[in-house]
């Protein structure tokens, strides 16, 4: 019985169609994509096993091995593993590396324990993650890029999150993109990136809309790399600088990242243990920025943040975070838009901002 595959991958981003990535974990921790599970067909050691055997004695013996391995109450394991996934989810897709034995053993396996067919990727993960790494080319990009700018603390995400024109680049690569921007929850790995960011372009671009809103970042947003072309492409592309005053930003600052940011902290590690490790941070991402801060004023910054937080009081945060905005980020700022080649094609404050980049699609 020859079981169905498929490579219509622009249908599966579109319809975020659930998958099984029946590879080892570790190549699943390699990279993999967004609506994918992992319930492999070998684990890592089995894998590793049977690689051994095929280097010393060739595929046949490899293959017969993998059998041995995954046989009896592990293959039943696995393959109701499967099952159960494609009868929450019956438009479920599976795939292993190339697309070939891996994921054609378990398809068969399903079929013959249930008659269940569950479509493979054609090609597997290779021909998949090509396809997605082809959309990150800006010649394949619908939306004319317009740039989203403003000071630190204006509350650029904020705003960027009431677009339905827009693409959330910190929201994908799990970051605020500052030097205080990290999550408790780690980033994800480079591959995992590329692929959530070409998967949000492809959606986007399917939605039709004739403009692609994006944050000013630079080419990193913590330890992830946009590719080179698409910051070339963004970094010619018109700029809108949204406008607040200095209560406004420290206010959206403090919101940020001290009351949700010690929340979420808490929420990680404990009510004790999570505002230690919250103070840790601050202190190490305050370090991180002495060169720039100069000695006095990261002495002065540590003290600040120190007495607020010893105080009880944390409105006192406050004190230390105007002069941060102003003497280290509003400098620095300063200095990035001057050497910027964008047109700034509209400045305001919040409001205004939000309806000129809701009326260009309009």
């Amino acid at each position: 019985m020859e079981l169905p595959t498929t490579n219509d991958f622009r249908k599966i981003v579109l319809n975020d169609v659930p998958l099984i990535d029946v590879r080892a974990p570790i190549e699943f921790e390699g990279g993999a994509f967004p609506t994918s599970i992992n319930l492999p067909l070998m684990n890592d050691e089995e894998r590793h096993l049977v690689g051994i055997r095929y280097k010393e004695q060739g595929n046949a013996e490899a293959v017969e091995l993998g059998h041995e391995l995954v046989g009896g109450i592990v293959k039943q394991e696995r393959i109701n593993a499967w099952v159960e996934q494609f009868e929450r989810c019956p438009d479920t897709l599976l795939y292993c590396f190339r697309g070939g034995m891996r994921s054609k053993i378990s398809q068969q396996w399903v079929t013959e324990e249930t008659g269940m067919v569950i479509p493979r990727l054609e090609g597997g993960y290779k021909a998949f993650r090509n396809y997605l790494l082809d959309q990150l080319d800006p010649a394949n990009l619908t939306g004319k890029p317009v740039i989203l700018g403003g000071r630190t603390g204006t509350g650029k995400t904020i705003l960027l999150q009431q677009l339905e024109n827009a693409v959330d680049l910190e929201a994908i690569a799990n970051h605020r993109g500052s030097s205080f921007g990290r999550f408790t929850t780690p980033q994800p790995g480079p591959i995992d990136f590329e692929n959530s960011l070409a998967w949000a372009l492809i959606q986007h671009a399917a939605a039709g809309y004739r403009h692609i809103i994006l944050e000013d970042e630079g080419r990193n947003i913590g330890d992830r790399y946009l590719p080179k072309p698409l910051v070339e492409h963004f970094g010619k592309a018109n700029l809108v600088v949204l406008e607040r005053s200095m209560e406004e930003r420290v206010k959206i600052t403090f919101d940020e990242y001290i009351t949700a940011a010690q929340l979420e902290y808490n929420t990680a590690y404990g009510d004790e243990s999570g505002i230690e490790e919250w103070l840790s941070y601050m202190d190490n991402c305050i370090d991180r920025i002495r060169k720039r801060l100069g000695g006095l004023r990261h002495q002065q910054i540590k003290q600040l943040l120190h007495a607020a937080q010893e105080s009880g009081d944390p409105e006192r945060h406050r004190e230390w975070i105007e002069p941060l905005l102003r003497d280290y980020y509003d400098p620095m700022y300063d200095y990035q838009i001057q050497n910027k080649s964008s047109t700034i094609v509209f400045k305001g404050n919040a409001s205004e901002v939000l309806g000129y980049l809701q009326s260009i699609d309009v």
